[in-house]
């Protein structure tokens, strides 16, 4: 099956990938695709800046929805620039460890913030 691509700058309408708000449009696109069992391909071609708080929500929060192995069978990237590819790793990893036990998270911030 061949993936559809979803070109982010033209979802976002700016080549300015920055505002949580922006990738909530990018997950729902994804989310809709991912739950139909369609593959997806999202291009980041022309995309002048990209901030973790956009990937969090384009893509993090799809660790709550789907497991490891869907999203890694079923979703792509290209066209990313390297510091986009570094921090797309972090919020990943990051997405991936707070859905398996979202309690910790919060248990590990209340233990910071007690000390």
């Amino acid at each position: 099956m061949e993936a559809i691509t979803i070109n982010i700058i033209n979802i976002v309408g700016s080549s300015f990938c920055v505002e949580a708000e922006d990738g909530e449009k990018v997950f729902v696109l994804i989310n809709r695709l991912l739950s139909d069992h369609k593959k997806v391909m999202l291009s980041f071609l022309n995309v002048e800046m990209l901030t973790t708080a956009f990937l969090n929500t384009a893509v993090g929060q799809l660790y709550g929805k789907f497991t490891e192995d869907q999203i890694r069978e079923n979703l792509s990237v290209k066209d990313l620039s390297a510091s986009g590819a570094v921090s797309l790793k972090r919020v990943v990893e990051t997405a991936k460890l707070y859905y398996k036990d979202p309690g910790a998270m919060e248990r590990s911030m209340n233990d910071i913030l007690d000390e």
